[in-house]
């Protein structure tokens, strides 16, 4: 019978049959960071259990700690505690971190695919919704809660519905300025926030698999903002050259023999989605969000939209708060809006080849007096790769900040924020109220977008430099 993707996978995983829809399904790979890692395994020492499998589990610190250059664990002092607590579990259950200043440190959705910790046909989770940015390299990888990740630390297990699938078809050549962060934006945009809801999405199609693995991880990162927890990319030829020599990927006979597994994983061409929708290439500009909703976007030569457009009175009065907070009006173009700040970084644009495209658009050139720009890599290896390039020198001369890696402004745990009323356009992955600083005004957008934003001092085309 013909199988999707995630069915082969979630199949290979089902300890038990829990009934009603509910599976139990064996994790090869646990991830925990310092928000919320070092509290799980101290609830499992309150109860007397230990970690089920340390050798399978990853830590890593990154929401919480200071992105300032020259950081140490206590520049931010509560990120300093928590870290603290992370270390002493860590060390105490035999688990696997990579701390700060050392190689594979980063964001937790970074380091997992780069280190290849995160494989093709693997199970993973963690304390943290953006897990389904692991998907990318054809993983099932998904986000869970503070109690799921105690359990799963202490069983090596969890309880979860199995969900429908959705898969969006990508297709045509991608046009030219248009970015793997476009093409979910206005995925999102077309679905809905709400979309993917109950589901596991597939992304599929010329343009997807055109896309270099970076790209595919950037793609996978905003699923969770279409409402699924699940997203995934095939894996292939480009996968596999990706993976192939990274620290935790398979080496000499169990190499081919992982290769000849994962080719046979994509869905079967007969493979029937519970929804299936297709995107031609040719109708996706740029993409800049004008709301407080990953839904709430449009091109970024377009306006926001009028209220009347809006499909029915939820939706009105929802957009109607949005541009409160916002400070925009409806129907105004968003092209020559101020900015203030422009952050580059996050668990969706942070890789080396996010921060190429952002240096490529500076050309000798300096960002607009009245704007404070960051780029924080996502890692210690994108950091050392990208200063091998020289990219940081790019940077810097063009007066952006240069900082050390972590999510720094992308969800403001760390003592790091937006200023209140400011605006700002970013590429991380939620332009929720509050989420970048209290009354920050987000606007999320590629890498490229971005900088040129920083260039003109206001939201801009990228195309047009």
């Amino acid at each position: 019978m013909p199988s999707t993707m995630f069915d082969r996978i979630w199949d290979r995983h089902v300890v038990a049959d829990l009934g009603e829809g509910w599976s139990l399904l064996y994790l090869d790979r646990i991830l925990v960071h310092d928000l919320s890692g070092g509290r799980a395994m101290e609830e499992l020492a309150e109860k007397g259990l230990r970690v089920a499998e340390p050798r399978k589990v990853f830590a890593t610190p990154d929401h919480a700690v200071s992105s300032a250059p020259g950081r140490t664990a206590m520049t931010y002092r509560k990120g300093g505690e928590l870290l603290a607590r992370l270390r002493a579990r860590c060390a105490a259950e035999g688990v696997r971190i990579f701390d700060l200043g050392q190689r594979g440190n980063g964001i937790v959705h970074v380091m997992a695919p780069e280190l290849a910790i995160v494989l093709p046909g693997l199970t993973l989770a963690c304390g943290d919704s953006h897990t389904c940015t692991n998907g990318g390299v054809g993983a099932l990888a998904f986000g869970i809660g503070a109690s799921e990740l105690a359990h799963a630390l202490a069983t090596q297990t969890l309880p979860q519905r199995r969900p429908g699938t959705f898969r969006i078809r990508f297709e045509g050549a991608r046009p030219p300025g248009v970015t793997a962060k476009d093409m979910i934006l206005a995925a999102i945009g077309r679905f809905g926030a709400a979309a993917g809801t109950g589901m596991a999405m597939e992304y599929a199609g010329e343009a997807v698999r055109a896309l270099s693995v970076e790209e595919r991880l950037t793609l996978c990162n905003l699923s969770i903002e279409m409402g699924a927890k699940v997203g995934m990319v095939a894996p292939d030829d480009a996968t596999f050259h990706y993976l192939a020599g990274r620290d935790f990927a398979p080496k000499g006979r169990l190499w081919e023999q992982a290769m000849a597994e994962w080719r046979a994983l994509p869905s079967d061409e007969e493979a029937v989605f519970t929804r299936d929708e297709t995107i031609r290439m040719a109708d996706v500009p740029p993409q800049i969000t004008w709301g407080t909703s990953p839904e709430q976007v449009v091109a970024v030569t377009g306006h926001v939209p009028p209220l009347e457009a809006a499909r029915d009175a939820a939706q009105r009065a929802a957009w109607e708060a949005a541009l409160r907070y916002m400070g925009l009006a409806p129907g105004q173009p968003l092209i020559g809006t101020k900015v203030d700040w422009v952050f580059i970084g996050s668990c969706t644009n942070s890789r080396l080849s996010d921060l190429r495209a952002a240096a490529a658009m500076l050309k000798g050139r300096r960002k607009a007096p009245h704007v404070t720009a960051w780029v924080v890599p996502g890692s210690e290896q994108v950091k050392a790769e990208a200063e091998a390039e020289g990219l940081h020198r790019r940077f810097l001369e063009a007066g952006f900040e240069w900082r050390e890696p972590g999510c720094a402004l992308c969800v403001a745990a760390n003592g790091e924020a937006v200023p209140e009323g400011a605006r700002c356009v970013s590429t991380s992955n939620r332009n929720f109220v509050g989420r970048q600083g209290s009354g920050a005004r987000t606007h999320l957008a590629s890498p490229a977008t971005a900088a040129a934003a920083a260039l003109a001092g206001a939201i801009v085309d990228a195309r047009s430099f």
